[in-house]
Formats: structure tokens, C-alpha cells, sequence
């Protein structure tokens, strides 16, 4: 390789991303080119041998601090830190003294005491994060807050078909399940919309959340109908935890009307894939045959860009804060 080429390849390899924010809480707000420069930075890091040195944060200190268990995410939020060079400390809250009746406030005074660089914070309740960014000197990622937002799963799936269709804009992209009590269907409608696609939510009349065509999407009650000539069917899990009891559909007859197998996916475009952001209740959400169809599924592919693209914002928040 020559002078010029290696030259070119290194001032690539640090190329950050800055943002209006030096906190990720939603997707809501962002802009279009705030999104595009994210995707393209992930991107980057996505097609990097993972071996490559990416060490631009040493020293930099990273809290993973869930307060709902989630073995995916958290695991990829700390892939992504090493991967920079980070030095990251995983709270564990089953002994913490948020169990033990500490108030939120609390915990985040002890935690900013720590001096952190960054938290990355999951939480049952919507709003956590942003309280914890009121409070906190260091940068804060919403990583999940109960029914409101889970920003970084709409970026690593926007991320994820991108690579695979190329493009955003004009696609017809089918959110299919339990929209109701899903921050990733919120952040994904967020996003889809922002980048141009048109965006479809399919879901039985208990689990529509009200209103939703504000949000400048189309609202199906009939899964044949929301997924017909879709390029991409994203679902959702049945969140039986978020739901009061009454709304609970019995597995089969969910899977009858709403579950994805070969009849309906036969409806969407020829070349349509399928995604899902897990956990994955096959027999329910999914036919096992589908889910696993290398040609059509892209759900380890989901999987796989999470780390890519947590490496892109984690570098752009410290970027943008030292910078302001």
C-alpha cells in the first residue's frame, strides 16, 4: 500500500461523528444528517476486521448500569466500549442499593461520584435516562426506558437494512406485533419516517396505541393487508410483562392472525426480509422456518451491527462533548 493510501485509511479510522447532543435519549429530534453520519460511521466500523486497533478512548470509563436484565444489549454496549479501548464497570443491581429502597436521585448522585465518562442505562421506567442526564456530569445513553424509547436498536436496524437494500428512503416497512408497549417500535417509527421510508403498523386493536397516525404512519388491523408488497416485515414481541392482562392474546390464536409464516410473508414483496429485535418467541411471533432462512432473515444480522453501531455513538458523545 502506498504513503497516500495508508495516509487516507488512518485519517478514516478517526473520523467521529459530532451531534447536537453529547446524550443519546430518543431518536425523536434527531435530524436526518445527524442519523445518515451515525449509519455511515457504524458502517465503517461494521466492515473493519475486528481486530483492527479502534483503541481511541483509553482511559475513558463506561457504567453499564440495567435496571432490567437484557443479556444482548448489554453485552454489545460492552463490546463496543472495549472495542474503543474503554475501560467498562457492568452494576449489578441484583444487591444494589436501589433494592434496598434508594431513590433514583440517590443512585444518581453515587454514580455521578464516580466520575464516569458515560452511562448507558436501561430502565422499566420511561424518563429514567433523562432524569439521569439532568443530574450527571458525564454522557448518558438511553439503552432502553420503559415504553418510550430504545434509540440504538432502531439505528442498528436501520444499519442492518441498509446493507442489505442499499437504502431507507421509499422503502414500505411493516412494524408487526405489540406496538403498544414497544420502545423499539417508537424509535424505529422515529427513525423510519426521518429517513424517508414509509412505515406500516400492524397489530391487533388492544395492542394500537391511539393516535399513532400523528406519528405519520399507516395503521393496519389485518396482517395480510399491512405487510402486502413490504420489503421489510419487522416484529415485535407479545411484552406480556407491560400488559395490565386484559390485552393478552393466546399464543395460537396470535400466531393464527399475526404470527409470520410462509402463507402471509408470500403477500410482501418477492424480495422482502424479515427482522426481529429479540427475544424471539417462535411459534408465536415467527415461524421457526422463517426465522432461521439465511436467504430471508436478517435477525443475526441485527445482532451483529448492534456493536458497530454502539461503537459509532459512544465515539461521537465523547466527540461532541469535548468539542462543546
Amino acid at each position: 500500500m502506498n504513503k497516500f493510501l495508508k495516509n487516507n485509511q488512518k485519517n478514516k479510522l478517526y473520523s467521529p461523528v459530532k451531534l447536537s447532543s453529547h446524550h443519546l435519549l430518543s431518536i425523536e429530534g434527531m435530524t436526518k444528517d445527524e442519523i445518515q453520519k451515525l449509519l455511515d460511521r457504524a458502517d465503517f466500523f461494521a466492515n473493519l476486521d475486528r481486530h483492527s486497533d479502534t483503541k481511541f478512548l483509553p482511559g475513558y470509563v463506561v457504567l453499564n448500569v440495567f435496571f432490567e436484565n437484557s443479556t444482548r444489549t448489554r453485552v454489545s454496549f460492552e463490546l463496543a466500549a472495549r472495542r474503543l479501548g474503554a475501560e467498562v464497570i457492568n452494576i449489578s443491581l441484583i444487591n444494589s442499593s436501589i433494592k434496598k429502597g434508594e431513590s433514583l436521585l440517590d443512585t444518581a448522585s453515587t454514580l455521578n461520584a464516580m466520575k464516569p465518562d458515560l452511562l448507558i442505562v436501561r430502565h422499566p421506567h420511561s424518563g429514567a435516562p433523562l432524569l439521569f442526564a439532568d443530574y450527571l456530569n458525564c454522557s448518558i445513553i438511553n439503552a432502553g426506558d420503559g415504553r418510550h424509547e430504545h434509540p440504538t436498536q432502531a439505528l442498528l436496524d436501520a444499519l442492518t437494512i441498509k446493507r442489505r437494500i442499499g437504502r431507507l428512503e421509499d422503502l414500505k416497512i411493516s412494524i408487526c406485533g405489540d406496538i403498544a408497549n414497544s420502545r423499539v417500535a417508537r424509535s424505529n417509527i422515529h427513525l423510519l419516517t426521518t429517513m424517508g421510508a414509509e412505515v406500516r403498523c400492524v397489530a391487533p386493536s388492544t395492542l394500537m396505541p391511539s393516535n399513532l397516525e400523528k406519528l405519520n404512519v399507516k395503521c393496519f388491523y389485518d396482517m395480510d393487508e399491512g405487510i402486502k408488497n413490504s420489503d421489510v416485515i419487522m416484529l415485535l414481541r407479545l411484552q406480556n410483562e407491560r400488559m395490565s392482562g386484559t390485552e393478552n392474546p393466546s399464543e395460537r390464536e396470535y400466531f393464527k392472525f399475526f404470527g409470520l409464516d410462509e402463507k402471509k410473508l408470500s403477500l410482501a414483496s418477492p424480495n422482502a426480509v424479515i427482522m426481529h429485535p429479540g427475544p424471539m418467541n417462535r411459534g408465536v411471533e415467527i415461524a421457526s422456518s422463517l426465522a432461521d432462512d439465511p436467504s430471508r432473515s436478517l435477525i443475526k444480522t441485527q445482532v451483529e451491527m448492534g456493536v458497530a453501531v454502539r461503537m459509532s455513538i459512544i465515539e461521537a458523545l465523547n466527540f461532541t462533548k469535548n468539542q462543546t
